[in-house]
């Protein structure tokens, strides 16, 4: 498999993988031209579908971490036809390749407690990929590492993350531009909300300041009910009913 790194150059005529075409793929493609003076680094299959990694310096993450002078991962994804073929080691080689060109003590990345969940990097892989758990948030989202430098300290979780709560009743969604399927669904469930009358607040994160700062560890979209972490999985109108005991 080859490879095509999207920059700042051929971004316009290229495709992102995550969304293929339309106003989901112009949002993503905007955050992203925002992000290359910044240190991202976008691979994808030159094979279309759903096949690439996207890092960046953890300084400059859209994340709550602690993780200086190390590389974050915001998503390795390879799914359907493309997987089982070696992929996945494919893309992390090259991250792995980048942080140790440019020095890096290491790379980190967000994943589930003991399982695989949305969005979110598959822990078995990263275990047997050599990651270890830097840092444990109380929702049961891992903070995973790979040192580089043996005597590199592990990236941590601010407090925000660590303990994800926020102090307002009802829903409350924070949710930025990075994920391309917030474009489409949010809207769609804010109408929902509307539409049945379910108290629901929404938080667009448009900045790295506001991001590093959030509720929880998860910031293209965290969602709470009554303080307290519900998921980072994106919710169609459907399943947000669904969470809110609605039948429609």
């Amino acid at each position: 498999m080859n490879y095509i790194r999207i920059t700042q150059e051929n971004i316009d005529g290229e495709h992102i993988c995550c969304a293929m075409s339309g106003k989901q793929s112009l949002a993503k493609k905007a955050w992203l031209k925002e992000r290359f003076d910044e240190g991202l680094v976008f691979y994808r299959s030159e094979e279309r579908g759903k096949c690439f990694i996207e890092f960046i310096p953890a300084e400059n993450a859209w994340v709550p971490i602690k993780a200086e002078g190390y590389l974050y991962i915001n998503c390795l994804w390879v799914s359907g036809s493309m997987k089982g073929h070696g992929y996945s080691n494919d893309l992390l080689n090259e991250c792995i390749r980048e942080a140790r060109a440019q020095g890096r003590k290491g790379i980190c990345i967000l994943s589930a407690e003991g399982r695989k969940r949305e969005f979110l990097a598959d822990p078995k892989f990263l275990t047997y990929k050599g990651f270890q758990v830097a840092d444990i948030s109380d929702c049961g989202i891992n903070l995973m590492y790979l040192p580089l430098d043996a005597s590199a300290a592990p990236p941590e979780f601010r407090a925000c993350a660590r303990h994800p709560a926020v102090s307002e009743s009802g829903f409350v969604l924070y949710y930025t531009d990075q994920c391309p399927f917030t474009f489409y669904w949010v809207p769609r469930v804010q109408e929902t909300a509307r539409a049945h009358q379910i108290p629901l607040r929404v938080i667009h994160i448009t900045d790295r300041e506001t991001a590093q700062s959030a509720p929880a560890p998860v910031t293209t979209y965290a969602l709470f009910r009554d303080g307290k972490f519900l998921t980072q999985s994106i919710q169609s109108d459907k399943k947000f009913l669904a969470l809110a005991g609605i039948r429609d």
